[in-house]
């Protein structure tokens, strides 16, 4: 077996990846707060309100991140309806996520949970969502017009493909020019990839949780980090694509 379950901190339950050494979400702040303090309130705190948003959660997972956000949906009320895009490499993780015990504030989406791994699609009137199988590096690809992006792959280290400036110029590219990308990772590699792209670089601390960075191409009335300086002091460099020159 691939996966271990562990238990996170508010008490809701991950899985640890035997083959990325690393958990699906944070132990210490737990699964349910990381997607909601880390993600989810972030974004629709910044992104300018809509009656409909486009969200892309990089990567499906556990699904934590696409159910936060219908579970916050019913506490607000600029947004009416929202179309998630998810990819998702392993999909004999899929099959393991029906055992799964999930936070009892997700417990009421489980069908939809279902309906996804059977089908890879839901709908509902005011809710729609794709589970794409695969590469997410050419799902991408195919979308525009996107909102929010989640970016909650695996950290740098053990998946730098989905943290490169190659991959950020594909993320920036499908994203509205008002569009917010939240991400747990501060790494200045990362930060670096994503300015690179074209981003704007700021840093919050969401409650209860570790600081996280928020990516726009519009200003936004955060801190913003002089990433020029950090240009300038860094040792490290922006993670690019094998083969691709520095």
């Amino acid at each position: 077996m691939k996966y271990e379950k562990r238990i996170s901190a508010d008490g809701s339950e991950t899985l640890y990846s035997k083959e990325y050494e690393e958990c699906y979400h944070s132990i210490k702040d737990g699964a349910f707060q990381e997607a909601l303090y880390k993600h989810v309130l972030p974004a629709f705190s910044l992104v300018p309100p809509k009656p409909h948003l486009r969200i892309l959660d990089i990567c499906f997972g556990l699904g934590m991140n696409t159910l936060t956000t219908l579970h916050y949906l019913q506490y607000q009320s600029a947004t009416k309806s929202v179309t998630i895009f998810s990819p998702e490499l392993d999909s004999e993780l899929l099959l393991l996520l029906k055992d799964l015990r999930y936070p009892v504030q997700l417990q009421k989406y489980l069908p939809i949970i279902e309906q996804l791994v059977n089908n890879r699609v839901y709908k509902s009137d005011n809710i729609s969502i794709e589970l794409f199988v695969g590469d997410a590096r050419e799902y991408i690809k195919t979308l525009g017009g996107i909102d929010i992006v989640y970016q909650d792959a695996f950290s740098p280290k053990k998946n730098p493909m989905l943290w490169t400036v190659e991959y950020f110029n594909d993320i920036a590219s499908l994203m509205n020019e008002d569009g917010v990308l939240t991400t747990y990772s501060i790494a200045t590699p990362v930060r670096l990839a994503l300015y690179e792209a074209g981003f704007r670089i700021y840093e919050m601390q969401p409650k209860g949780v570790r600081k996280i960075t928020i990516a726009s191409k519009s200003i936004l009335p955060l801190q913003e980090i002089d990433m020029e300086q950090k240009k300038l002091r860094a040792t490290a460099q922006p993670l690019r694509d094998k083969g691709e020159e520095i």
